[in-house]
């Protein structure tokens, strides 16, 4: 680390190098970065990446706001809230870990196909910029389905269904030119596997919004048809994010000096768990019609009980390999801070996930600290993969703050929505609607309210110091 920038990890060794592996225990978990073309369409979806979660940041401080007291009030009503939620979470989510999934597709993988991989990157682009306008050119109803909330608006369902066919694109040029994980597997091959397994599950989610569209009766009404329509491909997507997820724990906790105690063909086995969970997708909507009751709860507990199996024992790994950390490692290392607030968060969100009863506020401190954990490790990940794109490396001081910001943001976020949740504060509503009728639910919505705001802040942190960088050029 110098006083200037900081560089996550010495940079990535050229084609022909050493194998990154010493031995089974200290292997290296990182990939080669490629230069030329693909370097160029892999910053092009970080763009999109950026733009996607500074969207979001705009719609969230709405939210923050409709949910605030003494601030809701001057909101101007309950759909507002609601558009400006659709918005964010299609935006912080979909958006944002799509597009960081295909900067490493398009950053470690082949040649072929590139003309495709660049009209992929179009459609989302394009796709992305109709959702992100619709709420004011094209105004509509906003439907709170899970997964994929959607604006019953023309420009914004056309703007969806474009960016699906963007990503589609690139996940099936992904699996179609798989990434080449070697005989003698080693660090960077593992990753590459779980790369591949990434492909795969968005591959079987596109499979599965396929046949729900197919199979969901368009008579039915507008709330219970997109609920129906992304129920299973909702829950297949989210092995593709966590596996992305692990990826970047490995990557960081390498780059961060850890001594990992997994061997690069454990990595492979726990990646192949997801792999293997994500294929009862199709029995299941042989078995079940996609309207039943057992439909829904089995994709549910395809999720919970195949999705996690591998997230515990790599999470466990990575502490044990952060507190054996080589001792000449910065404990202020921006991709060390990262990786430790991702996985505070992404562990409060699982341990909130087993406090749920009914449909309060509990549920989104939830997904919000399992989402933001996934966020956290994807901009540490940004700050070691942005000199190895070519560009500057970010400014130390502002990268290690940065995550540690918006890591506290969002716990006090998640801590005022489980504190209110305990009361009965209902999910989805805003403004009168909350019905807050004691100090207590008063106090625990402020929390909320305080550390959106935090984590506001230190998201816009992370988006000016990325931006600068991109807006400079690569060297």
């Amino acid at each position: 680390m110098t006083g200037d920038s900081i560089d996550c990890g010495a940079q990535d060794a050229g084609p022909g190098a050493p194998s990154l592996e010493t031995t089974p225990l200290s292997a290296k978990f990182e990939l080669q970065v490629a230069d030329g073309e693909r370097g160029q369409l892999a910053a092009a979806w970080l763009w999109l990446a950026i733009a996607a979660l500074l969207i979001s940041g705009v719609f969230s401080i709405l939210l923050v706001a409709a949910r605030t007291p003494f601030i809701q009030g001057l909101m101007p009503g309950v759909d507002f809230f609601k558009v400006a939620l659709v918005v964010h979470v299609d935006m912080s989510v979909l958006v944002w870990f799509a597009a960081f999934t295909s900067v490493l597709w398009s950053m470690a993988g082949s040649q072929r196909w590139l003309g495709l991989a660049w009209a992929a990157w179009l459609l989302a682009a394009l796709g992305t910029v109709g959702m992100a306008i619709a709420p004011f050119v094209n105004p509509g109803t906003p439907i709170m389905a899970n997964y994929v909330p959607v604006i019953d608006s023309t420009l914004f369902l056309w703007g969806l269904t474009v960016f699906g066919a963007g990503f589609g694109l690139t996940a099936l040029r992904a699996l179609a030119v798989p990434q080449r994980v070697g005989l003698h597997l080693a660090a960077d091959g593992a990753l590459r596997f779980g790369l591949n397994t990434a492909a795969v599950a968005a591959a079987m989610a596109l499979l599965a919004l396929g046949w729900s569209w197919y199979k969901v009766p368009v008579t039915l009404d507008t709330r219970t048809y997109y609920e129906l329509l992304f129920w299973g491909p909702g829950h297949v997507i989210q092995f593709c994010w966590s596996l992305i997820m692990l990826i970047a724990w490995l990557w960081l906790a390498s780059l961060s000096g850890a001594r990992l105690p997994l061997s690069p063909r454990v990595v492979v086995i726990l990646f192949g768990i997801g792999l293997a969970t994500v294929f009862t997708t199709a029995p299941i909507y042989l078995a079940f019609d996609v309207t039943s009751v057992e439909h829904q709860k089995l994709f549910t507990w395809q999720m919970r009980f195949g999705g996690g199996l591998a997230i515990v024992p790599v999470a466990l790994a990575v502490l044990i390999g952060l507190f054996r950390r080589e001792r000449a490692a910065q404990a202020t290392h921006p991709c060390y801070v990262a990786l430790l607030a991702s996985l505070l968060l992404f562990g409060a969100g699982g341990v909130i996930g087993f406090m749920i009863e009914g449909s309060d506020v509990r549920v989104p401190a939830h997904y919000h600290g399992s989402i933001v954990g996934i966020t956290l490790a994807l901009m540490g990940l940004t700050y070691a993969l942005l000199p190895r794109l070519g560009f500057a490396a970010p400014l130390p001081r502002m990268a290690t703050w940065q995550p540690a910001v918006y890591g506290v943001g969002q716990l006090m976020h998640i801590t005022g929505l489980v504190w209110s949740g305990g009361y009965g504060v209902q999910r989805k509503v805003a403004g009168a609607e909350q019905v807050l009728r004691s100090n207590s639910e008063v106090a625990g919505m402020a929390l909320m309210g305080a550390g959106g705001l935090v984590a506001v802040i230190g998201g816009l942190i992370f988006a000016i110091v990325v931006l600068r960088l991109l807006r400079a050029g690569r060297a």
